[in-house]
């Protein structure tokens, strides 16, 4: 661990929402800087080391997703001695606020980003958006989005009727359109299921020469959630601050899904869905010889009575 940073070992889910986030500006106070943004927003820095990760998360998605109630990037601090400059909004923002606006502005006079040898910026969903929006500030920088809207101004995604709460809030005025706000980043990966239909229409419109669109599919409306379970999220963003995130790469990193029991479950479901009982009865055979899998077991003794009763064929070879 990097010297002085044990204070970033604290445990914060006990903690009330009031209460958590004075322990959280108190903790970024003395390792940086805490700045209140707004009614809805704030931001924590961590001054470490020379690579920047800026991420963009929500209240609560981090009291649901860390264990400890951290952002995600207190890893990257703790394991690598990264800096982390963190967006925090109170819900699901699209952090379209004047305040942020302005933070940016003044990062970008004042040179911060330039400090760093290497930067990412990083955000899934609602965040994955705000993170290519606020990219152009830091030109050269690496971006990491997990199944981010390209926006929700209606005239350009009026097939998007997941937020129609979103339609009066403005994604035509500065950083305002993700895919463009890309276009001065040295190269950036845009994780979706292409079986989430209008997550994979977002991720059509990202389609740009230094954007890497990358499939994952089964993984369903959750994929950050999947990554973090497969203990891959950390391993992908390491892979692309050395700039070696290529397809073989993600491959192998990705094999994890295999041990990922709501991952198999949504192959098995897709599998229920398409009605191919002899591709099921495989799957179930592959996990219960690998896994202890009841579920599995159960529907492979019930695939193998079916087939012995002839309501499918087996191959021959088997």
């Amino acid at each position: 661990m990097t010297e002085g940073l044990d204070i970033l070992e604290e445990d914060l889910s006990a903690l009330k929402p009031a209460e958590w986030q004075q322990r959280l500006a108190e903790i970024s106070e003395e390792l940086g800087l805490f700045q209140p943004l707004g009614p809805k927003h704030f931001a924590t820095f961590i001054d470490q080391g020379n690579t920047l990760l800026v991420s963009f998360e929500t209240i609560q998605g981090i009291r649901n997703l860390s264990d400890k109630a951290q952002p995600q990037g207190f890893e990257m601090v703790r394991t690598a001695g990264w800096s982390h400059l963190c967006l925090i909004s109170n819900g699901d923002t699209w952090f379209r606020e004047a305040h942020l606006y302005g933070f940016f502005d003044q990062l970008i006079d004042d040179g911060f980003f330039d400090e760093f040898d290497n930067v990412i910026f990083y955000g899934a969903g609602p965040c994955g958006y705000a993170a290519a929006c606020f990219s152009v500030a830091a030109p050269g920088a690496s971006v990491a989005l997990i199944q981010p809207q390209a926006t929700l101004d209606p005239r350009m995604t009026e097939w998007d009727d997941r937020f129609t709460e979103l339609r009066r809030t403005s994604f035509t005025d500065r950083y305002g359109y993700a895919p463009d706000m890309l276009d001065a980043a040295k190269d950036a990966y845009v994780f979706y299921d292409p079986y989430e239909q209008l997550d994979a229409m977002h991720a059509a419109l990202f389609q740009r020469e230094n954007v890497d669109r990358i499939r994952v599919p089964n993984l369903g409306a959750t994929v950050q959630t999947r990554f973090l379970e497969m203990d891959i999220l950390q391993q992908i963003l390491f892979a692309i601050e050395k700039g070696e995130l290529s397809t073989l790469e993600f491959a192998r990193l990705y094999r994890a899904r295999r041990e990922n029991s709501a991952y198999l479950r949504s192959v098995m479901n897709r599998l229920d869905l398409l009605e191919r009982p002899f591709l099921q009865l495989l799957l179930c055979r592959n996990v219960t010889s690998r896994m202890r899998a009841p579920r599995f077991r159960r529907r492979l003794n019930n695939l193998q009575k079916r087939a012995a009763d002839g309501e499918f064929e087996l191959p021959s070879t088997l």
